[in-house]
């Protein structure tokens, strides 16, 4: 449509019309399922000035929850340049309208009503707008009129959950409010935490499979890329550290190829890292060898010594904590089955943390034995379904009756087991039940997701929230995870906050 512009030849149109005379009217947003609301909006906005340009988020920076947009960039463009009171539209370069704003530099930047409150503002997005149109002389001006939600919307009639999950959605809006949520992640700042677990650096080797080798029944790769996370312990560490300020992690890490600068490059701010040396070990690496364009993982080769630390070192480790626990609100040992956690910390661990959150997990660096019954103690333990299997030996018994056996064996306040794309349970001492669907949309990657889970339910789990809510968020976390490759980034509040938004309103 010949509204339609990109944004350099938006801003010089804008120049143009400046020169002439005449006053213009910008409005900035996603307008994803355009409704009577956004075309009032736009309508007491272009009577304002002499031309209403308004500008989309692009596809990539809407951050409104899963499954959105629901409409891409060009039909939400066509939409909006549809209305006859819109003069221009463009599809913004930028996450946010500020730089826009400093381009177009218009006379009025309009928003709705809804906006007129800054402190609701979770992103502080608007407060930034704001202070550029300061800067610049433009007038920020404010509709009053009423209030219509696009999320709230394609919630009800464009929902791309399946019918199970939509309908649990349906009954959970019923028990809690927005505010329920937001108000246990907002009180997990205040916590004091203790991380203690394996480090593990995690690197990706991209490939092409170009054939098989001629002489031996061999796979033939060619090398493409690479990258390296930060895993293990320290992607826990980053999690928690995104939601409570004060975290203090403490771990193990090799004296050959140690990785000490690229570890302390990649955690957050925030966390006070405490670690000790393996003598004559490597800092652990799992190489895992990536197919690049599906992203399947063709094989993964471990550099490590599992013996973990001398007697001396587990005693200073021990003694450490002994004399440092009590300082914690909550100690989460995040226990991969390397050697970072000795049966010594583990005694200490049990008998003597304010809250101990508990995660063990079985990989084939510890061939099955790296079970939950190591800790005879645990406020919470966090496991998947088949290391939930592992400990009991029994593929067979239904999950409640298999998470009560272990409640009732190791004498724990809660567990939550992680069952994949079915979602989560929530087993309580009491005999409580519950299980909540997982809110996947798009899987990238599956590494890690535990990891974000066990870093935000325990933190939940702390705090007393209740068995469903915190495997509402828990499940929010893991499907933020698994649309993030490897432990690239880590989850943040925000993101949590605006995925909870989308999914209750």
């Amino acid at each position: 449509m010949h509204k339609i512009k990109t944004i350099e030849s938006l801003s010089e149109i804008v120049k143009a019309k400046k020169e002439k005379g005449l006053k213009i009217v910008h409005c900035h947003g996603v307008f994803d399922l355009l409704h009577i609301g956004h075309i009032r909006y736009l309508e007491q906005a272009s009577r304002m000035g002499d031309i209403l340009v308004v500008t989309l988020t692009p596809d990539h920076f809407v951050d409104k929850g899963p499954h959105r947009p629901a409409f891409n960039k060009i039909l939400r463009a066509e939409a909006i340049a549809s209305l006859s009171c819109v003069d221009y539209v463009s599809i913004n370069p930028w996450p946010t309208a500020e730089e826009t704003i400093r381009l177009l530099k218009p006379d009025f930047y309009v928003k709705g009503s809804e906006f007129k409150n800054l402190s609701s503002d979770m992103t502080g997005k608007i407060a930034k707008e704001e202070k550029v149109a300061q800067e610049i002389g433009t007038k920020m001006a404010f509709i009053d009129d009423i209030v219509f939600s696009s999320t709230n919307l394609i919630n009800r009639y464009f929902s791309k959950f399946t019918e199970d999950v939509q309908n649990y959605l349906n009954v959970f809006r019923t028990r809690y409010t927005i505010n329920d949520l937001i108000e246990i992640i907002d009180k997990m700042a205040g916590l004091k935490v203790l991380i203690v677990g394996d480090t593990i650096i995690d690197e990706y080797i991209y490939c092409n499979a170009i054939g098989k080798s001629s002489k031996d029944p061999t796979l033939a790769v060619k090398y493409q890329s690479s990258d390296k996370f930060a895993g293990g312990v320290l992607a826990v560490a980053n999690h928690v550290a995104n939601f409570a300020k004060n975290v203090h992690l403490k771990t193990v890490i090799g004296d050959q190829n140690s990785h000490e600068d690229f570890i302390r490059s990649q955690l957050e701010s925030n966390i006070f890292l405490s670690f000790d040396i393996q003598t004559n070990s490597p800092t652990l690496i799992k190489r895992r060898f990536i197919e690049s364009y599906s992203l399947n993982k063709l094989f993964e080769v471990y550099i490590m010594d599992d013996s973990g630390v001398s007697k001396q070192q587990d005693q200073e480790i021990c003694q450490w904590l002994s004399k440092n626990i009590k300082s914690f609100d909550i100690v989460i040992a995040s226990d991969f089955g390397h050697g970072a956690i000795s049966k010594n910390v583990i005694d200490i661990l049990c008998n003597k943390a304010n809250f101990l959150a508990v995660n063990t997990q079985a990989n084939a660096g510890n061939r099955g034995f790296n079970t939950v019954s190591k800790y005879p103690r645990a406020d919470f333990i966090c496991i998947a379904e088949h290391e939930l299997r592992l400990e009991i030996r029994d593929l067979q018994t239904e999950l409640r009756p298999s998470m009560l056996k272990i409640i009732n064996r190791l004498n724990c306040k809660k567990l939550v087991v992680t069952t994949g794309r079915k979602g989560c349970a929530v087993c309580g001492n009491n005999k409580s039940f519950i299980q909540v669907p997982a809110f996947v949309h798009t899987v990238v990657d599956r590494v890690g997701a535990g990891d974000a889970f066990l870093s935000i339910t325990s933190l939940a789990a702390c705090l007393g929230a209740s068995d469903e809510l915190i495997a509402f968020i828990g499940n929010v976390a893991g499907s933020l995870s698994v649309e993030v490759l490897g432990n690239k980034k880590s989850i943040d509040k925000l993101s949590i906050k605006k995925y909870i938004t989308s999914l209750m309103k």
